[in-house]
């Protein structure tokens, strides 16, 4: 079945606004006018369009070509208005930064961490050899009726990292976006987009800051690469 069937524009005009989108912090608007700079003239509504039906795509695409995730999660919540209503942004990574998953809910309760915890264990089907998350008690209530056997860890200096590692990922990513945007308007346009996001921010992870030019640059081919395979 031919993805880009019907669709007036290029596979590869589509598939590079939508990188822009979730790559980097640029608006529709931004993209629409780096775009005429190149003399392709296309509205920001049909670029938006294209995110929300090829970013799902693009993002199931990468998920499954994803090389597998380590053994420690790292688990935090933080609070996002959505509509002028409080929700909650549960993320977690692993111990190389990659993101797992992201997931909005109304509560940060018992039940809203069991449905957070199913959610992990269903995408990444082997259980954590150990979760890390601080002291809400939710986390101990998911934690004991759902991977009981996995190691769970509340010390101080390890959700550090979790703070350091998710909220440089997700969190901030979040906020800027929501200026971008000019705040989310659904808790289903904010799930779409950062679930995009995070596959995307995921492929292109390549820890720039610990390798040297050249290893970095063969990094950044071979993530073009998989990107080209994603979206073909």
């Amino acid at each position: 079945m031919n993805t880009y069937k019907r669709h007036r524009f290029p596979p590869d005009i589509i598939s590079y606004a939508v990188w822009l989108y979730f790559r980097f912090n640029l608006s529709h608007r931004d993209i629409e006018d780096l775009l005429a700079e190149r003399g392709i003239n296309v509205c920001r509504e049909a670029i938006r369009l294209w995110c929300i039906k090829f970013g799902a795509i693009y993002t199931r695409r990468l998920k499954h070509k994803h090389r597998g995730y380590g053994d420690t999660f790292y688990i935090d919540e933080v609070f996002i208005k959505i509509s002028g209503k409080q929700h909650y942004l549960w993320r977690a990574v692993d111990q190389d930064g990659e993101v797992l998953d992201v997931y909005l809910q109304a509560k940060r309760d018992g039940a809203a961490a069991k449905r957070f915890f199913k959610r992990l264990l269903r995408n990444h089907k082997d259980e954590p050899r150990k979760i890390v998350t601080d002291k809400l008690r939710s986390y101990g209530v998911a934690h004991r009726e759902l991977i009981p056997e996995t190691i769970h860890s509340t010390e101080q200096y390890e959700k550090n990292r979790a703070e350091q590692s998710v909220c440089r990922i997700t969190h901030e990513t979040t906020r800027v976006r929501e200026r971008g945007v000019r705040k989310f308007k659904s808790v289903r346009q904010a799930q779409r987009f950062l679930s995009a996001h995070a596959a995307v921010y995921n492929l292109f992870n390549l820890c720039r800051h610990l390798v040297g030019a050249q290893h970095y640059r063969n990094l950044r081919i071979g993530a073009f690469a998989e990107w080209k395979r994603a979206v073909a």
